[in-house]
């Protein structure tokens, strides 16, 4: 349901008509009494009434962005702006903010051109001048589908207006002209536009993901608009834009003039230091909005002093109350006003929240009936007025809850786009060819074949040893992918070593491999215990979870469940990245265990973790009937006596702890479930214990360590997996800024979380000069209590440090990269990342992922030296995580060092060393054919394959002009790409996406694309009728058959029908049978549909 109920209500209050009154009178108005998110609702629902013009300022930029999301989410986007500072909120580097750019150009158009109106800001907003209101309407170029008018003349205009010609378009005050389209990212939308153009005719216009550069919807009629700040001469308020007649609405006007005053020293101060006093004027001060404001009729939300023209107004209105996330006082709090006739909404972002409310009042018999509102608002209010509770879930559930701009898409597209470019080939960059080994990348270049254009990749080998891959081959090379920093072994040509590597991998792969597989053969085999369904306990536990289930979750719970009512014992993997809700499913396992008389292990790998998953068992499990304690070096010998007494006489039911758990002494009455957290970590003594308790007990691993998708299907059949990879909705975004190495940031950032009763992470990775660091922040901070921590402490020292640190004994935790696994403190809310651009994407990744695990904002600050003395690498890895500041699971698509690490820990620390040496994608490929050779072999009984093909791959020669033209596609780089997208599709519907694709992007396919398609599916044909070699040269076409003579092709269908066409066409066709092998040729083939046509005539005949 939306709001329109609520809007109507206000519309019969005498308080509002009164406003209303005032504002056509043009009578200034005080307004008393209105709380929380009622402001929003408040002036959404004056404006529906009105369609007046309403100016708002807010005492601060989050305000204001609440505020917008609020009146957004209620009355609909058109005609809301906002207008933020155009800089984001590092003060000392005071860099322009691209995104808010755009939302100020979209506020500015909005005033200029609007009859009606709500624009929010606040006092960073209004500070800024801004070029003459004359200028900015004469330098918009408006545009419409049908208009004649030359792509020519349109690309004269941006170049005037300070617009860049790119390849790819991907931030506003950029265009790219390629054939008939002309890509353009305005300053005035979130999106850019796309103008087709046919002769000079504006064909269509459409919106275009930055991403995936591909078209999103048509438009009709589009407004250009460049960088106003580019303008820098006749700066004049925002209240120049203001028109006479538009109704401004203060939040708070004495704070709003202080703020100003504030802004404007500050930036004096600054300005005095550099010497550059022309910088003053770029602001307005106190008095310039005094004198302005008296020009508009005002709505006051706090009393104004001094002044007796006002009209008073007074609402009774209340917050939300506080509920804890306990439902016995929402309950208590909502029967209360329904027994006063109160209507009760409860707002959210989803539906299904609004159900699980519903479902716990129910289930609780609380006979509380409420109208869902969705989407919500920031801050819930109770109304005495018209006698409604506006609730939010996230404040009942005592959840963050964010706003979102039109901007923000704006911004994801970039870091997408920087994560491309991180993937893509480059010069010099380290290559894999399956066949030849590591070498480097030398470009794609032009040759001429039997006078046609033809483009090859080049390679350079040791001793400049040169290779030319086909881009039909494309499939046969990969981007070297190891560990982060690490350069490869370039490989020599010819000496066969690349081959033995290969092989030695493929052999140590099918052990590790065959000993997965005889595990989840025996445990197949063996019976376990068999778990009674649900109980209405566990239905309870489930249901008092405070958060919604994810998608993954809640799959991953049913399958465990599944998993434990079977005969067969458990053995399941549940990987997830750090916040996705890994403890809550093995929680819910241990209770189902719990609940049919079982006793449950947890095993972890080190003493902090212990106490950590102690505490969250125990609070999670408080109000049911559940024994949980935990051994650890910290209990008594008396108390690890009486534990172990419980354990046998199965008084305990949980039990948490470290390798000891599992140690000779230690006896369970009957144990039934064992958890393990990050198996990886534990050494090896203790995983070949675990693999004789893992065949008939039911055993569930936990790792946080994302497992790379392409593993994930190798190991099926050898490893149930549960995938954790939806990250929970509203998950705390982590501000995060670079900075450069400067005392007063980092007091400032380390001051701010401490005033607020939180602590910090500050990273440091050397050991070295940790000290030093220590010494230095206290020098800073005087008073903060600090601790050092670090991997060559002795672990006894470490593991206290980091206890005494969880129960808040320090402040500041100093520590090297130790701190990235597993430890959870939801009161660090900061962490500090020195020298970040050392660190790898993933590293920064998960490091980060420390914070932000309470309902608190959290910062992130990536200490590092300015952009320009840093290399193309750092500087794409530092602004990807800038960009991305809540992650979600697009952002593991560019963690290839993650996977990599994923794979070491399933398969085993050796591995690692393989990867390096092979790279990532071509250890891969072998893994994969070890695990289908070993299924069809070995364990051919176990597993039901059938071999669909009889070949894994077909080469093909060509000496037909096939690829993509330079005019086509200009970049180099996206040609690769193209390229190698193409010849990695393995299906029609796939190939038709990629055509549409191309088309929209690049314009009408040539002659030399279309074959190109056409020679894809050629090779899909050929492979499918065992063909390892096929050479298109001079007019012939020679199919080079199986190599293997023993091959069950030679007696198939397949084979049965070559033979048939080839005796059918026997004056254009041969048979050849010679020491180069079996092959059929083919005469009088002219160009490649010819060819393509053949082995389509070969596919239909009928068997």
């Amino acid at each position: 349901m939306n709001f329109n109920d609520i809007l109507n209500k206000y519309a019969l209050l005498p308080q509002v008509k009164t406003i209303i009154d005032n504002i056509n009178n043009k009578v200034d108005t005080n307004i008393e009494g209105v709380k929380a998110s009622g402001k929003s609702i408040l002036l959404a629902s004056i404006y529906k009434l009105t369609l007046g013009k309403f100016f708002v300022i807010y005492e601060d930029s989050d305000s204001a962005a609440y505020a917008y999301n609020d009146i957004s989410n209620i009355i609909g986007k058109d005609n809301i702006g906002i207008l933020p500072s155009s800089y984001n909120t590092n003060k000392k580097r005071k860099t322009i903010d691209v995104s808010s750019e755009i939302l100020r150009t979209d506020a500015l158009n909005i005033l200029s051109n609007n009859n009606s109106f709500i624009v929010i800001s606040s006092p960073e907003g209004i500070s800024e001048q801004l070029t003459n209101k004359n200028n900015f309407t004469a330098q918009s170029i408006n545009i419409n589908v049908n208009d004649n008018i030359s792509q020519e003349s349109i690309i004269q205009k941006l170049m005037k207006f300070g617009f860049e010609q790119v390849e790819f378009v991907y931030q506003p005050g950029q265009f790219s002209q390629r054939g008939s389209i002309l890509d353009i990212f305005s300053y005035s939308f979130e999106l850019p536009y796309r103008l087709d153009f046919f002769g000079d005719n504006i064909d269509s216009i459409r919106t275009f993901d930055i991403s995936k550069q591909l078209s999103i919807d048509s438009v009709n009629k589009i407004s250009i608009f460049p960088d106003i700040k580019v303008q820098s001469n006749n700066l004049v308020p925002i209240f120049d834009y203001i028109s006479k007649d538009t109704t401004i609405v203060l939040s708070n006007r004495k704070y709003i003039c202080d703020q100003l005053d504030s802004i404007y020293n500050s930036i004096l101060i600054n300005s005095n230091t550099k010497t550059e006093t022309a910088i003053v004027n770029t602001n307005i001060t106190k008095f310039i909005f005094k004198n302005n404001i008296t020009n508009y009729c005002t709505i006051d939300f706090v009393k104004k002093s001094g002044t007796n023209t006002e009209k008073n107004i007074g609402f009774n209105q209340t917050e939300q109350p506080l509920f804890h996330k306990n439902f016995d006082i929402v309950s208590d709090v909502t029967k209360k006003y329904i027994n006063e006739g109160y209507e009760i909404y409860i707002c959210s972002d989803s539906t299904k929240q609004t159900d699980r409310i519903q479902s716990i009042f129910n289930e609780r018999e609380d006979n509380i009936n409420f109208t869902p509102l969705n989407p919500t608002i920031h801050e819930g209010y109770i109304d005495n007025d018209i006698s409604i509770c506006c609730f939010t879930d996230h404040q009942i559930f005592n959840r963050f809850h964010n706003f979102s701009l039109k901007s923000d898409i704006t911004k994801s597209g970039k870091a997408a786009l920087t994560l491309k470019e991180i993937n893509q080939l480059q010069i010099g960059d380290y290559v894999v060819h399956i066949d030849h080994g590591v070498g480097k990348f030398a470009g794609l270049i032009v040759i001429n074949n039997n006078g046609n254009k033809q483009e090859v990749i080049k390679l350079l080998y040791k001793n400049d040893d040169v290779i030319f891959v086909s881009i039909h081959s494309l499939h046969k090379i990969s981007k070297y992918k190891g560990k982060d920093g690490e350069p490869p072994q370039i490989n020599k040509l010819g000496t066969g070593a690349w081959e033995r590597l290969k092989e030695k991998t493929k052999s140590k792969v099918k052990d590790i491999a065959r000993d997965l597989i005889k595990l989840y053969a025996a445990r197949k085999a063996k019976q376990g215990f068999e778990f009674s369904p649900d109980s209405y306990l566990q239905t309870e536990l489930e249901a008092s979870f405070i958060y919604e289930d994810t998608p993954d979750q809640a799959k991953s719970t049913a399958d465990i469940k599944n998993d434990m009512e079977s005969v067969r014992p458990m053995d399941r993997l549940i990987c997830g990245d750090v916040g996705f809700g890994k403890t809550e499913i093995a929680i819910r396992a241990a209770f189902k265990a719990v609940t049919d008389n079982k006793q449950v292990a947890i095993l972890v790998p080190t003493t902090v973790l212990a106490l950590q998953h102690y505490k969250t068992f125990s609070e999670r499990l408080k109000e049911f009937p559940c024994n949980i304690d935990y051994l650890s070096r910290a209990k008594k010998s008396s108390e690890v006596k009486d534990i172990k007494e419980k354990l046998k006489n199965g008084k305990i039911d949980i039990i948490i702890g470290t390798h000891k758990l599992i140690g000779k002494d230690i006896i369970f009455k009957d144990l039934g479930l064992l958890i393990i957290d990050e198996e990886q970590k534990f050494g090896v003594a203790v995983k070949e214990k675990l693999k004789t308790i893992k065949v008939n007990i039911d055993t569930l691993t936990l790792t946080a360590t994302p497992i790379p998708r392409t593993l994930q299907f190798s190991l099926m059949g050898a490893r149930d997996l549960s995938i954790l990879t939806t990250p929970p909705p509203n998950r705390f975004p982590v501000m995060t800024e670079v900075i450069t190495f400067d005392d007063e940031t980092i007091k400032e950032a380390i001051m701010t979380e401490i005033n607020r009763n939180g602590q910090i992470f500050f990273i440091n990775n050397r050991v070295q000069n940790i000290y030093l660091i220590e010494e230095k922040i206290h020098k800073l901070i005087p008073n903060a209590r600090i601790a050092v921590a670090h991997g060559q402490m002795p672990p006894q020292q470490l593991e206290e440090t980091i206890i005494n640190f969880i129960n808040y004994e320090y402040d500041i935790l100093i520590a090297t990269s130790v701190i990235e696994s597993g430890i959870d403190i939801p009161n660090v809310n900061t962490i500090i990342v020195n020298n970040a651009h050392m660190f790898g994407l993933s590293d920064l990744h998960q490091l980060r992922g420390r914070v932000g695990r309470s309902n608190r904002k959290a910062y992130c600050y990536l200490i590092a030296p300015e952009y320009k003395y840093l290399n193309d690498d750092a500087r794409r890895r530092l602004q990807a995580i800038e960009t991305f500041a809540d992650l979600g699971s697009g952002f593991n698509i560019a963690m290839q060092d993650l996977d990599i690490r994923g794979a070491g820990n399933i398969l085993g620390a050796e591995q690692s060393g393989f990867i390096t040496d092979l790279g990532y994608e071509t250890y891969q490929k072998i893994l994969n054919e070890a695990l289908t050779e070993l299924k069809d072999t070995e364990f051919a009984e176990l597993f039901d394959s059938k071999k669909d093909t009889f070949i894994s791959d077909c080469n093909i020669e060509s000496d037909m002009e096939l690829l993509f033209p330079n005019w086509y596609v200009e970049s180099q780089t996206e040609r690769i790409a193209l390229y190698r997208e193409l010849d990695n599709i393995q299906d029609i519907k796939t190939l038709n996406t990629f055509k549409k694709n191309l088309i929209d992007r690049f314009g009408k396919t040539p002659i030399e694309v279309e074959n190109l398609f056409t020679m894809v599916q050629l090779r899909w044909l050929a492979q499918k009728y065992g063909v390892e070699r096929l050479v298109i040269k001079k007019n012939n076409m020679t199919a080079h058959l199986i190599s293997n003579n023993q091959s069950k092709f030679y007696q198939s269908k397949e084979c049965e029908k070559i033979l048939l066409y080839c005796t059918q066409n026997y004056k254009r066709c041969s048979l050849i049978d010679d020491v180069k092998g079996r092959m059929f040729r083919v005469g009088n083939i002219t160009d490649i549909n010819e060819a393509y046509d053949i082995f389509k005539c070969i596919d239909k005949i009928k068997e």
